[in-house]
């Protein structure tokens, strides 16, 4: 595995995909810290970089979050410089076989995808993967709390950990939009993190891991064909 900030410009191999972690800096429920997506999206991408040639890049590690407003020590940067951030991001980045960002933060899945049909357009190779959930378990819940347990277990305060709202998050978006994550949960989880294991996180990271790199390898596969 390869770290672009451990590397000086001589050693750069440009033949190598581009991995860059997309994640953000907000509120995690009472038993988490705020860079949960930032250290997720920095071990998805370090897993795939053991399995196949990837360079690691720096995080972006402050997305768009406005809807955690409502909690202390939240940092956001909105949903236009996140796609702005992005879209630049990509284009400086053209001297590479392909950039993959990996974002592990649901709030940013609207920029992300704005972003990514901009550079589309323009011919870049780029790739937006997200871990998949379930609905009823989003944020600050079981599996963020099992996948932080297998990453860094110090960090997680199990003895705090309670559980939020579980609804359904599609049937929470319209007050969330409107009013933000408190007006829906009060202490800013969104799932039950009650019985997290660092086994369980292991395995769900590992799952995630399989998934990203069998999309990266399918979307390789297709650049190859089409000569880009």
């Amino acid at each position: 595995m390869t770290n672009l900030a451990d590397l000086t410009w001589p050693e750069i191999d440009e033949s190598a995909l581009l991995a860059v972690p997309v994640g953000a800096t907000e509120q995690h429920g009472p038993h988490l810290p705020f860079t949960v997506d930032t250290e997720i999206a920095v071990a998805l991408c370090e897993r795939l970089a053991q399995q196949r040639p990837v360079l690691v890049a720096p995080p972006v590690a402050y997305g768009s979050s406005g809807e955690h407003a409502g909690f202390p020590g939240t940092l956001s940067i909105g949903q236009r410089a996140v796609e702005l951030l992005l879209v630049e991001l990509v284009r400086s980045a053209d001297a590479y076989a392909g950039v993959v960002l990996i974002s592990a933060h649901g709030g940013n899945a609207d920029p992300l995808r704005r972003a990514l049909r901009t550079l589309t357009e323009e011919n870049r190779r780029a790739l937006a993967w997200s871990p998949p959930g379930r609905p009823t378990d989003t944020h600050a819940g079981r599996t963020e709390t099992s996948v932080m347990l297998a990453l860094r277990p110090e960090a997680v305060h199990l003895d705090r950990a309670e559980p939020g709202t579980t609804t359904p998050l599609p049937e929470l978006l319209p007050t969330l939009r409107a009013k933000g994550l408190a007006a829906v949960t009060p202490n800013g989880v969104l799932g039950d993190p009650r019985g997290a294991t660092a086994a369980e996180g292991e395995r769900i990271l590992t799952t995630w891991t399989h998934s990203l790199t069998t999309a990266v390898d399918a979307w390789t596969s297709e650049n190859t064909k089409r000569g880009g």
